[in-house]
């Protein structure tokens, strides 16, 4: 007996044609249902076919175009770079200069430096190319390998040199050299000189120079160049197109600057910064353009201009004892960090570090210091995204204090005492992703071999979170001119970069004078081979492997 529930061509397809005939002869009312269901049935079994085709044949065609696409677009392979390379010069003599930039089409940055010598990198001599000998270089090198990119001669001696303009938010492609009279501007990419100007309001101008918005409306950032002239300062607005001036020379403040910098506040307000004898000053560049006669409106900060007094320059910090001015980049507006001599005749001799906040130029901390070695600079000892000051104290006896300042209350986050001697380049940090930094140190110490004193470099790795520990690595005995330590390329690669050999600026001819050696580390590199040393506390063989497996497992942020 058949089930009325079941379709009869499903049980039996023969007997399920020979009752359909049957019925649909007898015109039954039930014949008519169950046929409408099984032919309901069998309708939606060819849909659900014609689906599944359909679908295998969109999956065999996405496949297909994947793998067309995948020989015929291959992914971008990475640049393979060399952990450690050398790039050497014979019978040469280097400038305090380096430089960190992009000069072909990979993705690593490549590095430019500037040396003097009779003749360059590619066999030809000065007089080659028109120039009396010795002449400067300005060279390219590959951050990959340390091979030449490009090297551009030019006249010597050099007064400063600046690749990528202070323009506050962003850095430009090109490298502006103030040399015997002269302006040259580079482009990094090829080493052409973009323009060259000789008699040029600005060719007495001090560094650095600075990089405005287009003023001229020629689809090209500007350039602003500070001169001192009889006891006061002028500044004057270049095209960065050609070199020409832009407008009128303008009389910036009374006085003879020591250092400059461009800031921006919170309102997108652009104000040039001077350090005087008298203290730190502020012009707003709307007003310095305004009075050299440009049509550009510019942006101007009200809390800052209720500051200023009649028409000269505003006055930000009121001290004849001021020595030097730091811009601490971070998040938000940049702090400003000053340091002073000590005027309080109760208070041992030394300096103060204060920090400014940039945009109410309210007093944010105050620290007592000695005599500061070197320029401070920035890093992240913590994880409150603040940045921390790290400064080289004079401790006496040919001593020095590295300290570390909390950058938002200025208290001692970190301290050791090397042997402070000459030639010792500052420190310096790299951001990694945990937020915290990696801080590079230069010491030195005296051993005793062979009964005789022999003088050793050391340079150190501090990891923050195991502060009471350093990874010492030996160094050659080399006259460092430069140094950095950055990444080279976006998020990674974090190395360190020396420049050494004869110092140009001091005199020393090429002939005879040795080599210059420009070395770059990869940073890790330096781990495997290091000695760990106690800051505070024993030093254990678990301690030892889980430093460098912290180092080793660092990855790095810009």
């Amino acid at each position: 007996m058949t089930n009325p529930g079941v379709c009869s061509s499903e049980v039996d397809p023969l007997k399920g044609e020979e009752e359909d005939v049957g019925e649909s002869g007898i015109g039954g009312p039930t014949s008519s249902t169950k046929k409408g269901v099984c032919g309901g049935g069998l309708r939606l079994s060819r849909l659900s076919g014609w689906r599944t085709a359909a679908f295998l044949l969109a999956l065999f065609l996405c496949l297909t175009i994947v793998f067309a696409f995948s020989f015929i677009l291959p992914c971008p392979t990475r640049p393979q770079y060399l952990v450690t390379w050398n790039h050497t010069l014979p019978a040469a003599a280097a400038y305090d200069f380096l430089a960190v930039e992009h000069a072909n089409k990979d993705k690593i940055k490549d590095i430019i430096f500037i040396y003097k010598s009779n003749e360059g990198s590619k066999n030809t001599t000065c007089e080659d190319e028109g120039l009396s000998s010795p002449c400067m270089f300005v060279l390219a090198v590959d951050g990959t390998d340390g091979e030449m990119i490009w090297e551009c001669p030019l006249n010597f001696d050099l007064q400063w040199a600046q690749c990528g303009l202070d323009r506050v938010d962003e850095k430009s492609t090109e490298c502006l050299l103030a040399h015997t009279n002269t302006l040259t501007f580079i482009s990094t990419h090829d080493g052409k000189v973009l323009w060259q100007q000789s008699s040029s309001p600005g060719v007495g101008a001090v560094a650095p120079a600075l990089g405005v918005s287009d003023l001229n409306g020629d689809g090209t950032n500007d350039i602003a160049l500070l001169t001192p002239q009889h006891d006061q300062m002028k500044l004057v607005f270049l095209s960065g197109k050609t070199g020409l001036q832009l407008g009128s020379e303008v009389e910036v403040i009374a006085e003879v600057s020591s250092s400059h910098m461009l800031h921006k506040t919170a309102g997108e307000a652009q104000y040039l910064l001077l350090q005087t004898a008298s203290g730190l000053y502020a012009e707003g560049l709307w007003n310095l353009v305004a009075k050299a006669n440009l049509d550009k409106p510019l942006k101007k900060d009200p809390k800052w201009e209720k500051r200023r007094n009649g028409t000269g320059p505003i006055m930000i910090y009121n001290s004849s004892s001021l020595l030097q001015v730091s811009r601490a980049v971070g998040t938000g507006v940049p702090s400003l960090l000053l340091i002073t001599d000590q005027e309080d005749q109760d208070q041992p001799k030394g300096t103060i570090t204060e920090l400014l906040d940039g945009d109410s130029l309210t007093s944010l901390w105050k620290a007592n210091t000695s005599t500061l070695l070197s320029q401070p600079s920035f890093g992240h000892f913590n994880k409150d995204g603040i940045p921390d000051v790290v400064i080289e104290d004079d401790a006496g006896n040919a001593t020095k204090r590295v300290v570390i300042l909390d950058g938002k209350t200025g208290g001692v986050l970190w301290e050791v005492r090397l042997l402070a001697l000459p030639h010792t380049p500052a420190p310096s940090s790299v951001l990694t992703i945990q937020s915290y930094s990696v801080f590079m140190l230069w010491g030195e110490t005296l051993t005793n071999q062979t009964g005789s004193g022999m003088e050793q470099r050391f340079s150190y790795l501090l990891h923050p979170s195991y502060s009471n520990l350093l990874l010492q690595r030996s160094s050659p005995v080399e006259h460092i001119i430069a140094f950095k330590a950055t990444l080279l390329e976006r998020g990674r690669h974090a190395s360190y970069l020396l420049l050494t050999g004869p110092y140009a600026s001091e005199g020393v001819e090429p002939e005879g004078a040795g080599s210059v050696v420009l070395t770059k580390r990869k940073l890790k590199s330096d781990v495997l081979d290091s000695t760990v040393l106690s800051v505070s506390g024993p030093v254990t063989q678990d301690n030892v492997e889980h430093v460098k497996e912290a180092f080793n497992r660092l990855r790095f942020s810009d």
